[in-house]
């Protein structure tokens, strides 16, 4: 059979693994629940994880493989990287391990070769370019501590805040005060943030909000709109930080977006995206990115142990791109 690689792409909500060959044949696939370590410890999360990569071995008719290639959520610093990259070699799944950011997936999976940037907006954002030569530009990505804004999480708490403040006369006038509650079913603001803090709506459900927002914003509503470009501004800020430091502003360089809130492509924040990058980067290019992270952690892997001809293209269209 050749060189083999386990592929892993391991977010909070759900992990999906992959048995690829040298060639692109994809043997054996397996999906499982999400890899969170700093909720329930290392140990318990690689048990977990453990289930869905021996699901895919035993599909595939193999113990262990050439290369072990893991994009992982919460692998935000070099340590933490190396405390994760330590217990996969615990469990003897392959001759080499390889451990990224599970952004790192995002972008492999939209390039032909290891080169470009990547800017996801999910739940929360982050970004991560690299270069064939092995360089890499990434940020700690934790949120505010770490400098960041917006995301999934920080819209809908943003269009809560102005909403709030528009209710009760302490900020501009906005159309979200009556928008986020009627999206619940609600009256008013005051009814919404009484049901959010009783938890009579689950915390989770405040995502739903982002995509109310978005569509105030699509409304004409001055706050919403803003809103709305603000994260516009962060993404491209992201990405032309990531390019300087690789040195890449001055060739034509893939920046791809990924995340459900980019990937929703909402006009005004993926145009103004684009309008600021034109700007500020004029050689990038940008583009969203649908494909499956784990096609990105496959990548990645065949990058690492060398791949016959036609492999790369024979596991694309595995995915579907």
């Amino acid at each position: 059979m050749g060189l083999t690689v386990l592929a892993i792409d391991a977010g909070n909500s759900k992990t999906d693994v992959a048995i690829v060959t040298s060639d692109g044949e994809v043997l054996a696939t397996a999906r499982g629940g999400g890899f969170r370590p700093p909720a329930v410890g290392v140990d318990t999360a690689m048990d977990d994880l453990a289930e869905t990569v021996t699901q895919a071995l035993t599909a595939a008719g193999l113990t262990s493989v050439t290369q072990v290639s893991a994009c992982l959520a919460n692998a935000d610093f070099p340590v933490e990287e190396e405390q994760l990259a330590a217990a996969l070699r615990a469990r003897a799944w392959g001759r080499s391990v390889t451990v990224r950011n599970d952004t790192f997936a995002i972008l492999r999976a939209g390039v032909t070769e290891p080169r470009g940037v990547a800017v996801v907006c999910g739940a929360g954002i982050n970004c991560v370019g690299m270069r064939p030569d092995g360089r890499t530009a990434r940020f700690p990505a934790l949120g505010r501590v770490s400098g960041d804004w917006g995301g999934g999480w920080g819209l809908s708490e943003e269009a809560l805040w102005h909403a709030a403040r528009a209710e009760d006369g302490r900020g501009a006038p906005t159309a979200l005060a009556r928008t986020l509650p009627a999206h619940f079913g609600l009256p008013t603001m005051y009814a919404l943030i009484e049901a959010l803090h009783l938890e009579h709506i689950p915390p989770l459900r405040r995502h739903e909000l982002t995509p109310v927002l978005f569509a105030t914003a699509s409304g004409g509503d001055p706050v919403a709109r803003t809103i709305v470009e603000r994260q516009a501004e962060e993404v491209a800020a992201m990405a032309v930080v990531a390019l300087t430091r690789l040195d890449l502003l001055s060739e034509e360089t893939p920046v791809l977006l990924g995340g459900g809130v980019l990937a929703a492509r909402h006009p005004q924040l993926n145009d103004r995206i684009a309008h600021l990058l034109t700007e500020r980067a004029p050689k990038a290019v940008p583009q969203v990115v649908t494909a499956s992270p784990v096609l990105g952690a496959a990548l990645l892997g065949l990058d690492r142990v060398g791949t016959r001809e036609g492999a790369q293209g024979r596991l694309r269209r595995y995915y579907g791109v």
